[in-house]
């Protein structure tokens, strides 16, 4: 993308000279080619996780400038086929997308309008049948963590495994790249007891480089990076709730613990912070609070980033959250775990705009076309 952005900018100032049009990235068309479906270019795609083992993942469309209908399943729509059981993790790399499928076990690729242009399986590899889990990527490569220790380098564009990492521990979860670096959270071992291990893996030579340990065990499926800084959760079931802690990669990877949070995503040198807590061994009641962490200047900020929230997101616990990176647009999701989900979007000032019906069951991800 950034070689055919640079191209695209040269032929834009050679024409300066003879014509007034206006060049930018939005004339730039996205490869929507097998769809059935006419598209905007402005396009969002949610992830519904769906039930596990019931085969009901999908993907849903959404246009967030409303000039087109929302659908439900597009991965249906464009392909006649379900996504499968457990959809896990959606990114958007180089102009497609890339989803992960932990209970059916494959990593799919998608063009901009949702249609698979491959697949890889598995299941029949010993070292990786444990089940797919997060992605992240860079460099021409998707990098996947997967249950009972390992992690994958996959090449982008052929879909093949060129490298693995095994033996790391048990419960591989998130992903996120820093300075040629894949810091992968270890949450727990292979019976199920809690890790407190951030796994470093130097992609130059796709090796172990060291292992961080982390200040509350259980850091889970949340992570994300801003100014050098690693963010993550450590998933705790007690009072006051899970952990929110930082790495500071130009510290010595010292870790700081932050407060309490169950949800991260990012923008502009920012940290948006969701803690939705549930009172499982008392009052059964959940409590939401929302916050912020500026990681350029190192300070928190207690004071809500919405504004004028529909009152029921103070009682409801988040099931996800995710931003639009091209206009800092804040998506939240919640879940009934038996009915489809909902989304709430919120403009970047923290202003309510609306709230729609996910399109399925546990609302996961999403990704963004600008």
């Amino acid at each position: 993308m950034k070689i055919r952005s640079l191209f695209y900018g040269i032929l834009c100032m050679l024409a300066i000279g003879g014509t007034m049009a206006s060049c930018s990235d939005d004339d730039e068309g996205w490869d929507d080619e097998g769809t059935k479906v006419e598209l905007p270019h402005q396009r969002a795609y949610i992830l519904n996780e769906g039930k596990l083992k019931s085969n009901n993942a999908g993907i849903a469309f959404y246009d967030p400038n409303g000039s087109a209908a929302f659908i439900n399943d597009i991965f249906f729509t464009q392909n006649s086929a379900k996504l499968g059981d457990t959809g896990q993790d959606i990114i958007e790399y180089d102009g497609e997308i890339f989803v992960s499928v932990y209970r059916s076990n494959y990593l799919l690729k998608l063009n901009a309008a949702g249609v698979e242009e491959g697949r890889v399986s598995f299941v029949s590899d010993p070292d990786l049948a444990a089940g797919i889990r997060y992605l992240a990527a860079e460099d021409g490569y998707i990098y996947a963590s997967f249950y009972y220790g390992a992690v994958a380098k996959i090449n982008a564009r052929t879909l093949q495994v060129e490298k693995k990492l095994t033996g790391l521990g048990g419960c591989m979860e998130a992903v996120v790249i820093e300075d040629d670096l894949l810091y992968v959270t270890n949450a727990c071992a292979a019976d199920w007891t809690p890790n407190n291990e951030i796994k470093v893996i130097d992609l130059s030579t796709f090796t172990l480089k060291e292992t961080i340990t982390t200040l509350v065990p259980n850091p889970y499926n949340q992570m994300v990076e801003e100014e050098g800084k690693i963010f993550f959760i450590s998933n705790v079931y007690t009072a006051p709730g899970s952990v929110l802690q930082m790495i500071d990669t130009k510290n010595n990877n010292k870790v700081t613990q932050l407060g309490n949070a169950s949800h991260l995503a990012t923008y502009k040198d920012v940290v948006y912070v969701v803690n939705s807590f549930t009172d499982w061994y008392g009052t059964g009641e959940t409590t939401t609070t929302f916050y912020t962490y500026d990681a350029k200047a190192g300070k928190l900020n207690n004071t809500s980033f919405l504004k004028n929230a529909p009152s029921e997101l103070a009682s409801t616990s988040i099931y996800m959250m995710a931003i639009n990176q091209g206009n800092g647009d804040i998506y939240l999701s919640v879940s009934n775990y038996n009915a489809n989900g909902t989304i709430y979007r919120f403009k970047h000032d923290g202003t309510f705009v609306e709230k729609f019906d996910a399109g399925g069951m546990n609302p996961t991800g999403m990704v963004f076309f600008n």
